[in-house]
Parts: structure tokens; sequence; C-alpha cells
């Protein structure tokens, strides 16, 4: 028996690829197995490669694994562009439909299976997905009746005839390999796992759960991936809770309906990818400039220009610190696994209100769309901090004739003036884009423009009320090597660096989620402790190394370690980038 193994399965987009990847995993996550897993596709509806990875463990696990045991495939596109990575002992399992061939080189064995022809039988081609994880569950040891809740959560509302045809092809699956590997099958029989109830989900339901949690009513979006499911999710939860979703024309609109809605003291959000972003930048500004408080998702993907839409890339940093024109106070979250996105999401529209600014939380295609175990979610941390939004529980001081509320006074030490909503008694005042004084009225006075610029700028020159804006993974006092990652790669280096330790090597890891304002003072306390830095990033200019260099220095100790084909980074190629340069100096 065995503690951990990675499974996957392939063939063209609309073959119910996802379907399979989804009804295994839920199924060993309600028996309690750790899970970790990843979907390549194309970006299209229907056809072209597509493959789902899923990683099961009796222990935690943050990342895909760097080699597969179980490759199940409906193509021989499949066998060919996946069998690669397949161990030694690892199966194949194959629809026989297409008559499939091993690549030469690989020695992992074929078994055909006839996936269609059983699901004809059964009485719907369709159905090979559910042949194909029967014939898994019985490498994996598992008993069909394992998949029945699952099967009927997903398949109920369309009858029990539905459910017991899905239950037949898993078990019939499942029995041809029986038969046909006997006492020959290979070592995949999982050991016990220990039956704990956990979640099971993406990042991008972990954020549309943290909005909900943190009182959000309104979602303005545009579709668009790799953020779609924070807008679905929320289409069926927040009519439940008083609130709604508009789906609006474009990305201008949908950000100006949020700072709309956030000056009339609704907690609103919107979500897109840098696409999105890019058309946002102008609004962004004027929530900083109208000091009114906007929550931003941007779910990196591959670019520039429509780019890679669905592949993994986190070549937005810069763009999200810096393309707004001009100057505000900014907040740029970036949480690293779906438990931080939940709880990452609560904090922004805190701080969104606090500070009385735009809040970007900054997540990448695999933390988005990549499903992970999430322990259970503790409710009792969730805290409301609307910051100075004042004229509830007593009434405004009464204005002179003529006088307005100024909304925007240089009274307060932090830079932070009092915040009413509209119609507040005695709290009228003017807004505008424009650069104004105190009770909002334009104004190009010099003086004025600086204290203004100076006020705004203030409310997060200091830092932010943010309790870990640098995950610490930093046992050692002298470390051989510090690595510095943000967003998905978390796990992914964790992994890497349990490998390095085990050869004896001293190293610390350190992952920046608080971007803006950047971490100096910390992240430099670090790097002083470390002979040579690497920073892992999915893009090619290194912008979170040249942030690092501009913010903290050390510019001579730092090393950029980029991948920007699409694909996320593996365990296996930190750790070896970590001995080249420790061992060699260089990569």
């Amino acid at each position: 028996m065995i503690k951990q193994l990675s499974w996957k399965v392939g063939g063209q987009q609309g073959e119910g690829i996802d379907s399979a990847g989804e009804i295994l995993s839920t199924a060993l996550n309600h028996k309690g197995y750790y899970l970790y897993g990843y979907r390549h596709f194309s970006s299209r509806i229907k056809g072209g490669h597509s493959n789902t990875k899923i990683r099961i463990s009796t222990n935690p696990i943050g990342s895909i694994s760097d080699e597969l045991d179980i490759l199940v495939a409906f193509d021989q596109e499949t066998i060919d562009l996946n069998a690669y990575e397949l161990i030694p002992t690892g199966v194949i399992l194959a629809d026989a439909k297409f008559n499939p061939t091993v690549p030469e080189g690989v020695s992992a064995r074929l078994l055909a299976v006839p996936f269609t022809k059983v699901a004809e039988e059964v009485g719907m081609a369709q159905m090979k997905n559910m042949v194909a994880v029967g014939a898994s569950t019985a490498l994996l040891g598992l008993d069909a009746e394992a998949f029945r809740e699952v099967i009927e959560e997903r398949f109920a509302r369309k009858g029990q005839k539905v459910v017991d045809k899905n239950m037949e092809a898993i078990a019939r699956g499942r029995q041809i390999v029986i038969d046909e590997l006997g006492d020959e099958m290979p070592d995949f029989k999982l050991e016990e796992s220990d039956g704990k109830k956990r979640l099971y989900m993406i990042g991008n339901d972990a954020i549309a759960l943290g909005a909900l949690a943190a009182g959000a009513r309104l979602m303005a979006a545009y579709p668009i991936t790799p953020s779609s499911e924070i807008m679905e999710y929320l289409i069926k939860k927040l009519p439940e809770f008083g609130g709604t979703v508009v789906q609006t024309e474009d990305e201008i609109a949908a950000i100006t309906m949020v700072i709309g809605a956030g000056y009339g003291g609704v907690r609103s959000l919107t979500a897109s990818a840098g696409p999105g972003l890019s058309l946002m930048t102008e609004a962004i500004g004027l929530s900083g400039m109208t000091e009114t408080p906007a929550v931003i998702v941007n779910t990196a993907r591959g670019g520039p220009s429509t780019g890679l839409p669905t592949k993994q890339e986190q070549g937005d940093l810069l763009a999200m610190l810096y393309s707004t024109h001009g100057e505000i106070p900014k907040i740029v979250l970036a949480p690293s696994t779906a438990e931080e996105c939940f709880y990452d999401t609560i904090h922004a529209f805190n701080l969104a209100e606090k500070y009385q600014c735009p809040v970007i939380i900054l997540t990448d295609l695999a933390l988005s769309l990549g499903k992970q175990t999430v322990e259970p979610l503790d409710y009792n941390k969730i805290q409301i901090d609307r910051g100075k939004l004042i004229g509830f529980d007593e009434e405004l001081p009464e204005l002179e004739q003529s006088q307005l509320f100024k909304r925007y006074g240089f009274d307060s030490e932090d830079g932070i003036s009092p915040r009413v909503l509209p119609g507040t008694k005695h709290g009228l005042h003017h807004v505008t884009g424009v650069e104004h004084d105190e009770t909002g009225r334009p104004s190009e006075n010099p003086e004025n423009r600086i204290r203004m610029m100076d006020k705004r700028l203030s409310k997060v020159a200091n830092g932010i009320d943010f309790e870990e804006p640098v995950y610490l993974d930093a046992k050692h006092d002298e470390a051989d090597l510090l690595v510095i990652g943000f967003n998905s790669t978390r796990g992914t280096i964790h992994e890497a660096l349990e490998r390095l330790e085990q050869d004896g090597m001293k190293i610390n890891h350190a992952h920046i989620r608080q971007i803006m304002p950047f971490p100096t003072n910390m992240l430099a306390d670090q790097m002083k402790k470390a002979k040579k830095v690497l920073v892992v990033e999915n893009n090619s200019t290194g912008q979170l190394t040249n942030i690092i260099k501009m913010n903290v220095g050390m510019a001579d100790k730092i090393t950029h370690f980029g991948k920007y084909d699409g694909n996320p980074f593996l365990p296996s190629e930190i750790y070896k980038q970590c001995k080249e340069l420790l061992v060699h100096g260089h990569i």
C-alpha cells in the first residue's frame, strides 16, 4: 500500500475529462484523502487536448507531482503528450476504440479497456468517462460503492435511472481491470486515510465565499477566464442574502458600478483577468482620488493581449502596482492557498473601507482554478471593520449656511478622513475625480494639491493592518539560500525545499502575500540571513525580482528563476535550480 499517487485523465475537450476527475477526486475527498488538482485545457468550448491531473495523499500536499502513476487516455494524443511523465511501473488505461500504442522509450504498462463499447452497452457512449473511473478504482483498491454518494449528488436531478446507469458503468470498468490483471495488479492501493471531513475547492470559490462572508452584496463583472467561477458562485448565492450580481457590458462598467456602490455604502467587488484589469485602470484611479472603497480580483493568466487565456502565468504583477496614471494609495494582496483566498478576501473588504482606497486581490490561474484540500474554515475569525464610517450612532454637527461637510478633511493624523454615506444629515459634500479641497469642491491651488496628495498617500505609507504580509518558513538563522515566491508557487517551493533539507542544505522560504505596500523590512531581515536569494516566478522579466531589488536592495544576492511556457512549476524544477545555484553559483 502506498501513501500517495498521481492520476491523470486526458482527451478532447468535451469528452467528460473534467467530470471524470471531479467525480474521482470528490469521492476520495469524502473518504478523507488530501488532494491537489490542476486542469490543462484549451481556450475553446469543444475540441483540443485537455487533461486533469490529481495528486492523492494521506498527508497534506500543496502542489502537483513531478511524476505520474496512472494515465487514463481517451485518444492517442493524450498518450503521446503525457506518457513521458509516467513512472517505469506506471499504467496507461486507454480506450481500446483507438487501438492505443505506447511511445518509444516509455516502459509503463498499457491496458486497453473498451471504455466506449461498455458505455454504449450500458446505455450511453458519453458514460465512457465513468467506465474509466471504474477502471481506475480497481488499481486504487477502491470499492465502486465509494462513488455512490457522489454520483447521486451529481445526477439525482436526472432521475434514479441515470444514477444507476453511471454506477453500472463504474462497476463494469472496475471489473474489467480486475479480470484482466488478476494477481498482476500493480501496487497502487492507497493506505487508509484519516477519514476526516475537509473542504475541496478552487481558489475562485474560496474568494467568492470570502466575499459573501465579508458582507458583499453586489458583484458587477464581465465573464472572463479564469475568473468566471467567482461570478458563477455568487450568482447562485448572493440573492439568498439580499444581494445581486450584475453582468455588465464590459469591465469599465463593472468597476465604475462597484465604485458607485461603494460610495453608497454597499460592499461590492468585481473580478476579471489581465485584459479586463487593463480596461479598469482609469476607474481604479477614480477610486483612489475620491477615496472610495473598491475590491477588485485579478486572476492572472498568460498575456499579453489575449495571450494564453487558459494557461498559468504571473505576468500582471507590475500592472497591478503601477498601471493607474498618477499616484494613488492602493493595496495589493496575493494569497497563496485556497484557504488564504477565503480569509484574504475578507481582509480586502475591511482594508478597502478602513483605508478608503482600492484593494486588488491578485491570484494566478493555478491558484484560481486548481482544486485543493482545505481544512474546515474558522468562521469565528471573521471580523467586519468599516473604518471611519460615521453618522449612524450620533448625528453630525449642523453645518453653517452654504457650508459642506469636510469629507476630505486634513484633521486626521493617519490621513484617513471621516466618511459618510449619501443622505446622511449634515454630511453633504461634493465628489469629483478632479483634484479638490476638504469638502470635495474642485481646486487647483498648489498648496492644497500638495496637502491633499500627501494626505491620500500617507494612509498606507507606514504600512497597513494585515496580519501576515509574508509567509515564512525560516528555520535557519543562517541559510545557504532564501527562496522567495508569490501566489500558487508556495506549495511547490515548500516541497522542493523539503528535498533540499534532506540533502543537508539550509534553505529558508519567504512567500509574499502583501505586495503593496511592500513589506520591505520584513523581507530585508530574511535576506540578510541568507547567502543567496532565488526568486521563483511565472514570468520572463523577473517582475517580483525587480520589485525586491527596488525596495530592499541586495541585488548582488538575488537570482531570478522564471518559467513562462504556460505551465506551473514542478517541485523537481525548483529543486534542480536551487541545487545549481548552491553548487555551481549560477543557473
